[in-house]
């Protein structure tokens, strides 16, 4: 998140310091810069360049010198920032700011709704698993009835023939969880390809990352425990104590 703090072209060095010392001791700011009349210039023709004949016809220089400060990510749901950017906006010398507040409080709604429905569907397919894993678990102790029956004559005991079952749902949910994260890793590393250009100016603003090394971890040992769990709620009922 940007924000642009205009100063006033008769700012006094003083009143400057100052400024770029409040922006900098902030612990929302990742840096801030500084952007004097000269330079807003020059940018303003590389980017409009059929406009050049406009700001050649005028005596001055129109733009007035900034700061151009960048928010941290994790700043952006938090009130305080607003704050900031309004106690910054008293000090003397500052002219005007620009930050778009509507499109930020759109795009954390829209990024609510987002983690509401990746939430639901994970449910979904947690629960997807839990049951898979706790059907393939059941067949697999039908299957070997017979086996299971030999145990019990020789005095087996319940834990001891449940050991198996609980290793083999762990697997399976330990595989599931790495095979989730391939997947994930196969669609964004395909899915900008495919949407390409079609974002238009979104593109600079949605980032398809990866998850972290301890995200992932954490993937895994969910399958892990949600095999468990499906293996244990098979057994519990196929095989009694």
């Amino acid at each position: 998140m940007l924000a642009v703090f205009f100063l006033q072209k008769d700012i006094s060095e003083p009143q400057q310091k100052a400024i770029e010392e409040e922006l900098n001791k902030s612990p929302l700011v990742i840096k801030s810069r500084y952007v004097d009349s000269q330079m807003a210039l020059e940018r303003f023709k590389e980017k409009f360049t059929e406009l050049q004949g406009i700001v050649k016809n005028l005596d001055t220089n129109p733009f007035p010198p900034s700061f151009e400060v960048t928010f941290k990510e994790k700043a952006l749901s938090y009130d305080n920032v607003l704050s900031f950017i309004q106690k910054v906006k008293a000090m003397p010398g500052i002219e005007d700011v620009q930050f778009n507040q509507d499109w930020v409080d759109r795009m954390q709604s829209f990024s609510r709704l987002a983690k509401a429905v990746g939430f639901f569907l994970g449910g979904i397919l947690i629960l997807a698993s839990f049951f898979i894993i706790s059907n393939i678990i059941k067949i697999n102790v039908y299957s070997r009835k017979n086996e299971i029956e030999i145990l019990r004559l020789v005095g087996a005991t319940n834990i001891f023939i449940k050991i198996p079952f609980l290793i083999e749902g762990v697997v399976l949910g330990i595989i599931g969880g790495m095979f989730s994260l391939l997947l994930l890793l196969f669609l964004i590393q395909i899915f900008p390809i495919y949407l390409g250009s079609s974002l238009g100016v979104l593109n600079e603003l949605i980032n398809f990352r990866y998850l972290s090394f301890s995200q992932s971890i954490n993937i895994i040992m969910l399958g892990g425990l949600i095999g468990f769990l499906g293996s244990m709620s098979s057994l519990s009922r196929f095989l009694k104590t």
